[in-house]
């Protein structure tokens, strides 16, 4: 039986994409069963917050800092840190830093 092959996920600075007007999500991997994307934020852009019944969320700050809300807690995450926000639990993001905000975001399952 030969292995499935191996799936590759691959980004530089030009996968970033920013806009003045909002938050920006870009696409980096998905399955049936999860996705991967960029959230791009510029200085006092947010998500707002809002809950997935089923799904679990992941965001990993991979450049500059935000406030990141998950139920009722915010809490502040820099460069390599990241919180988990589980089935229900409203969770957001607010990039109050002045500098730009790139989130690497997982989510399984994706909503429908």
């Amino acid at each position: 039986m030969t292995p499935a092959p191996t799936k590759v996920v691959r980004w530089d600075a030009t996968a970033r994409r920013f806009d003045p007007a909002k938050m920006q999500k870009v696409g980096l991997f998905e399955t049936p069963r999860f996705f991967l994307d960029l959230y791009c934020l510029e200085a006092g852009q947010q998500q707002k917050a809002h809950a997935h019944a089923e799904s679990d969320k992941v965001y990993l700050v991979v450049e500059g800092e935000g406030a990141f809300r998950v139920g009722e807690e915010t809490v502040r995450l820099g460069v390599g840190e990241g919180v988990l926000a589980a089935p229900g639990e409203v969770h957001g993001i607010e990039n109050d830093s002045g500098e730009r905000l790139v989130v690497l975001t997982f989510m399984s399952p994706p909503p429908s």
